[in-house]
């Protein structure tokens, strides 16, 4: 895909896909705080997507908000069988809107909604996708472990060197696809059912037009298990595979 200069905001449909789990009155604040850095759209439609994994009162308080907020649209999914279903149902929802950008931010303000205004400026000039960045020049990690951040540099250099992408960052799940490209990624399709979809992701968009921009990540790192590293080896084995194949 060619970059595309000078895309005015006004002439731009928003979707916004976060899925989203036992956040309580915390789930209301997000969206708002969101939608205020979302002006200057032709439209914006903010996806929020639960399922049987919310056990509290999310649901209702945000079905209330919606209520009152018509860019907000609730969607229940209990069909769901892992955190990679919720993402995709948010994407597929804002593409069957209309969507012409998709957003993708995490609830929870692991995701600082302070940070939404660089992906659209970047992505006004021109980019197919933008990917947030906590390890280049101006992003950080707060509240993380040792481990954690080991795991995500460690799992950025060595899908850099087997699949021959180029990011800073390739495991962080805040980014921006234009339609065309998350469809093309939503077409090739997402094995994996761990967070390592958010690299198998990146290295769908490897030969588009992309933008990094460095984001802060807040959060209480959880748990990692070894059946989630074991599935991203397996998955990372894959896709070299199909490289060395020529069929990636």
């Amino acid at each position: 895909m060619l970059k595309r200069e000078g895309i005015l905001l006004s002439s731009v449909r928003l979707g916004i896909a976060c899925p989203m789990a036992n956040e309580g009155e915390l789930g209301g604040k997000f969206v708002k705080e969101v939608l205020a850095r979302c002006d200057g759209f032709r439209e914006v439609r903010f996806f929020v997507v639960l399922d049987k994994v919310t056990k509290d009162n999310t649901r209702e308080l945000l079905d209330q908000l919606a209520g009152c907020e018509p860019r907000l649209c609730v969607v229940w999914a209990p069909e769901n069988r892992c955190v990679v279903d919720a993402y995709v149902r948010g994407y597929r929802e804002a593409l069957a809107w209309g969507a012409d950008w998709i957003l993708e931010i995490d609830a929870g303000f692991s995701h600082q909604p302070g940070d939404v205004s660089q992906f659209f400026s970047a992505m006004a000039k021109g980019y197919d996708c933008v990917f947030g960045s906590r390890m280049m020049q101006g992003g950080s990690i707060v509240r993380s472990s040792f481990k954690r951040r080991l795991v995500s540099w460690g799992g950025t250099v060595l899908t850099n060197l087997l699949v021959g992408t180029d990011l800073t960052d390739m495991t962080s799940g805040f980014e921006l696809f234009s339609r065309e490209a998350l469809q093309m990624v939503l077409d090739k399709g997402i094995q994996s059912r761990g967070h390592f979809f958010q690299t198998e992701i990146k290295v769908h968009c490897r030969s588009l037009q992309i933008g990094e921009v460095p984001i802060t990540y807040k959060a209480a790192s959880a748990r990692l298990t070894t059946a989630s590293v074991l599935e991203a080896f397996y998955q990372l084995g894959r896709l070299f595979r199909l490289r060395c194949q020529g069929v990636l």
